[in-house]
């Protein structure tokens, strides 16, 4: 465990079995829709969760990135910024967003408005992890790995000023880190 994680609260190899589990449930999902989805990756956090997960989709998918953001330290600002956008129209296609984390709500309902206002047919929302305590805007995604508190969490392409993306699993920052 890195030194600066008080506590590991997913485990990679739960990391692994959950992704096995969403890539049969969004296949079997969008085979009965007889749709194959884009799947649109939230840079930078969803990277490894994206490269997990679409192993086990069995569909000739397609990804692209958008970046945006909304963070400052630990906390959003609410101030949702579009750095890199789709490199391609997305109108009368299907969408799986794959997002790294709901937390407030304010990034992931921004870009859910961009998109549907880009003409997708259909959005569907996978994240890795929902954290409700910390909604402020009411968005659910339709498919979630892992429900967890309020804490601050690191690894798994989630992090703290650039730093502990590449951690194998998720942990929980020790507060003297970002205090």
């Amino acid at each position: 465990m890195h030194k600066d994680v008080k506590k590991v609260l997913v485990s990679e190899e739960e990391i692994e079995q959950r992704c096995k589990e969403l890539g049969a449930q969004i296949t079997q999902d969008y085979k009965e829709l007889n749709e194959i989805p884009i799947l649109v990756s939230l840079l930078k956090g969803s990277v490894p969760f994206l490269a997990k997960l679409m192993k086990y989709i069995e569909l000739d998918v397609e990804i692209d990135f958008m970046d945006v953001s909304s963070y400052e330290g630990t906390e959003s600002i609410g101030d949702v910024r579009i750095i890199k956008d789709l490199d391609r129209s997305i109108k009368g296609e299907s969408i799986l967003l794959v997002e790294d984390i709901v937390d407030t709500g304010r990034t992931l309902n921004s870009v859910k408005e961009l998109l549907e206002n880009k003409g997708c047919e259909r959005m569907r929302i996978v994240s890795l992890l929902d954290k409700p305590s910390r909604r402020v805007v009411q968005i659910d995604a339709d498919y979630v790995g892992f429900t967890i508190p309020n804490e601050f969490v690191i690894g798994f392409g989630l992090d703290f000023d650039e730093k502990y993306r590449n951690l194998p699993y998720v942990g929980v920052l020790k507060d003297e880190c970002y205090q």
